[in-house]
């Protein structure tokens, strides 16, 4: 029988890379091709990965909590109803050979002379933290540093740099790490920790939201404007269906909803912030796929509402129900998180009448929907009266977007949620 290879599979767009989270098999186990192998976490979803043959797994050559790139083999799987040869297996390990040295450079030699390699994303996070290499023993085959145990490294404070003689021990953090939380003495290599405070690790979808924001802020010159709306007649209208829609349809109509449609429908009309930088270039999308964020107590998914433009309202709030159920069951898949074009948050849930969110990389823009609040408001007639207001808060990438267009967006998003009402505006 040959050996095939199971490689990390691409779980999103814009996803480079993907941590083995659980393996679901054994070296041993027969597979039916299509079966699930490993759950893998990448910054945009969990997900288990299906085996792309029928056959026995040999190797498990990934641990968990290991993070791989995209491409990168994580096991190998003897077919059925093929013949084995001795030349398959030799073309697999000089693959091997080629794959783990296509994309790294030599640094040092090692204890037994052997020229140590670095992949690229290991050498990019020691320059980010000033990490001295030479002083870095791994837990990767062979003692190479893996990308892992930097983590360990910069999640405890141990950061050994050029200055300091100390030799940091990543088998020495993988260990510790494990631990629910510690605590530490203070130390020289414990950078801001002090006596008696509580370590506890980082959770791989918190690392994983971690690095997403990071790229976000590193490579996109954040701007931000926001605007006021009066949705008053909005919050009547809503009111007054929501009894009503709640024992027709079974979900809850809410005024998100409203919100996510408005947006919809300004972006056919402002296409440019349905936009992404993509290699030098600004790539206009066609269609309309909004990402929500729904949090769970650690963490925060963007599942997408896909053809938004194409929803009613309803469809809309059903669609919302149904994400946040799927976050919050811990059962949203790959194709849940996929392909959103722009990102709207409803921070107003939690209270927040004012903030500036971090766009969805790579994505051109996020808008944050605050809370509603009754406040005094002069009208055109000089009177003054209550009213049911709403900041929109902008996040948007400057490479792409400016002001005036942003303007003319928000103003249009303004203009459909101000005149929402019973009279012209159906949830159907």
């Amino acid at each position: 029988m040959a050996i095939e290879k199971m490689k990390m599979p691409q779980l999103g767009e814009s996803v480079t890379e993907g941590t083995i989270s659980k393996w679901l098999v054994s070296p041993g186990d027969h597979v039916q091709k299509y079966d699930p192998i490993a759950e893998v976490m990448t910054d945009k979803v969990n997900a288990e990965v299906p085996s792309s043959f029928s056959g026995e797994i040999v190797e498990l050559i990934a641990k968990e909590d290991e993070t791989l790139s995209v491409g990168e083999v994580i096991c190998t799987i003897k077919l059925e109803g093929q013949e084995e040869d001795s030349s398959s297996m030799s073309n697999i390990v000089e693959e091997d050979q080629q794959d783990s040295t296509a994309s790294i450079a030599p640094v040092k030699l090692g204890d037994q002379g052997k020229k140590l390699r670095y992949s690229p994303a290991v050498l990019k996070l020691s320059q980010e933290h000033q990490i001295d290499l030479t002083k870095v023993n791994g837990t990767g085959k062979d003692g190479r540093i893996t990308r892992k145990d930097l983590l360990k490294l910069i999640e405890h404070g141990n950061i050994s740099t050029a200055n300091n003689a100390e030799v940091v021990t990543g088998k020495q953090e993988v260990k510790e790490a494990k631990q629910t939380s510690i605590s530490i003495p203070v130390s020289s290599g414990a950078q801001g920790i002090q006596k008696g405070d509580i370590v506890k690790p980082v959770s791989g979808v918190r690392k994983a939201i971690a690095n997403n924001m990071l790229r976000s802020k590193h490579e996109i010159p954040h701007a931000w404007m926001m605007m006021e709306v009066d949705v008053t007649n909005l919050v009547a209208y809503r009111d007054s269906l929501k009894q009503e829609f709640k024992q027709r349809e079974g979900f809850n109509l809410t005024y998100f909803a409203f919100f996510v449609k408005a947006v919809a429908q300004a972006l056919k009309e402002f296409p440019e912030l349905n936009s992404m930088w993509v290699d030098d270039q600004i790539v206009q999308k066609q269609e309309v796929n909004l990402s929500i964020a729904v949090a769970t107590e650690d963490a925060l998914f963007v599942p997408v509402i896909k053809n938004a433009d194409e929803k009613s309202i309803k469809g809309i709030a059903r669609n919302i129900t149904e994400l946040a159920q799927k976050v919050r069951t811990g059962s949203l898949k790959a194709e849940d998180m996929s392909g959103g074009t722009f990102t709207v948050n409803n921070t107003g849930s939690f209270g927040s009448v004012q903030s500036m969110g971090i766009i969805n990389y790579p994505q051109a823009a996020i808008l944050q929907v605050e809370a509603i609040v009754k406040r005094p408001v002069v009208m055109n007639n000089g009177m003054i009266a209550v009213r049911d207001m709403v900041n929109l808060c902008l996040s948007l990438d400057h490479r792409i977007l400016d002001g005036l267009i942003c303007g003319k967006f928000l103003k249009r998003v303004k203009e459909l949620l101000e005149n929402i009402s019973a009279e012209n505006t159906s949830v159907y």
